[in-house]
């Protein structure tokens, strides 16, 4: 029987939680130590770290899920670990091995056994990895030491509403990434761009930004912190391509239980004159899973999704499914989860 920590399991936010411990390696001398655990959520750097100058940090965000036989699972970690690498490799870090990367977030699940909401209460536990250049630098190359961290902590949902639809605005003249920069990967930087539109956004009413491509402002790129799709009369499953766009995980799963579900499947460049020709839109990511899209407001027009309050049959059928498979309440019949050894 696993002691659990005292929390209310079936009200939590999704937000940082001090746990008990995190996981840490360091690159030096061309070489990854192995993983030290500390139990402080404080990390001692150099003034001069190139994370802190240059922007040399990297990120990832997967979740564990308790199935109802008590064992924790982890959804698609081996992606997570691919895109962490295709991240370091563009921004010239060290990357972390696949392996390393496998070992290190399940020492540190296992080191936090404790903070895994159980089964059914509807949270997961957030599992962060982190790398960042801590190699003191003042001129602008890459660093000589990297740190490579893994924290976790217990979540709710990521939006307090819960699966309901939200209200997105086409943002016109903020930009979140351009053509052959890092916005097809997981950096700190392209969230730090993101803000303004997105604090402006929330102030007028909305709950995110739907950004257009950074050179002809015709074409769909993201949706703040997520993915975008459109499902259209037909019952085609739409989703932005772009080199700016990050490619989700979670999107990639949507696109294959998309086909599993008799759609059709179409990932390419979505004009934004195509908004009224979709029947539902949503937004998909790790955090959320998908928000189904009420509303998309673009200029003077206003594209409405939903005048009840409730998502689409296609949007609630397709998080269902994937809700099902992380949490092991449906058959994972594409080897999606991963089950976490024992201590």
């Amino acid at each position: 029987m696993v002691s659990r920590a005292d929390l209310d399991w079936s009200n939590l936010t999704f937000g940082y939680m001090k746990t008990d411990y995190h996981v840490r390696c360091v690159w030096r001398d061309g070489v990854w130590s192995g993983p030290e655990v500390s139990d402080s959520d404080q990390l001692s750097i150099s003034v001069a770290a190139t994370c802190l100058h240059y922007g040399q940090q990297a990120f990832e965000g997967l979740k564990v899920f308790e199935h109802a036989d008590g064992r924790p699972h982890v959804f698609r970690i081996e992606e997570n670990a691919r895109r962490m690498i295709a991240s370091a490799n563009k921004i010239l870090m060290a990357p972390v091995p696949e392996e390393m990367f496998i070992e290190a977030v399940f020492r540190c699940v296992q080191l936090n056994r404790r903070f895994i909401p159980p089964h059914g209460t509807g949270a997961s536990m957030y599992v962060r990895p982190l790398l960042i250049g801590t190699g003191p630098q003042v001129g602008v190359k890459p660093a000589e030491e990297y740190t490579f961290v893994v924290l976790v902590m217990p979540v709710g949902p990521y939006f307090k509403s819960g699966f309901k639809p939200v209200d997105l605005i086409v943002e016109e003249e903020f930009v979140r990434a351009a053509p052959g920069g890092v916005g097809d990967v997981k950096v700190g930087g392209n969230y730090a761009a993101g803000m303004r539109a997105s604090k402006r956004a929330k102030a007028a009413g909305f709950t995110e930004v739907l950004y257009l491509d950074a050179t002809e402002k015709r074409y769909i790129d993201e949706s703040g912190p997520a993915n975008f799709f459109g499902i259209t009369a037909d019952d085609r499953y739409v989703t932005p391509d772009s080199g700016s766009i990050l490619p989700s995980i979670t999107n990639m799963s949507l696109r294959t239980l998309a086909r599993g579900l008799g759609m059709g499947v179409e990932r390419r460049p979505v004009a934004v004159d195509e908004l009224a020709r979709f029947v539902e839109a949503g937004c998909c990511g790790t955090a959320a899973v998908i928000t189904p899209v009420g509303r998309i407001v673009f200029r003077d027009e206003e594209i409405v999704y939903s005048r009840d309050g409730q998502p689409g049959p296609r949007c609630k059928e397709l998080y269902e499914t994937l809700q099902g498979i992380q949490d092991g309440t449906l058959p994972d019949r594409h080897g999606w989860n991963r089950v976490i050894p024992e201590d």
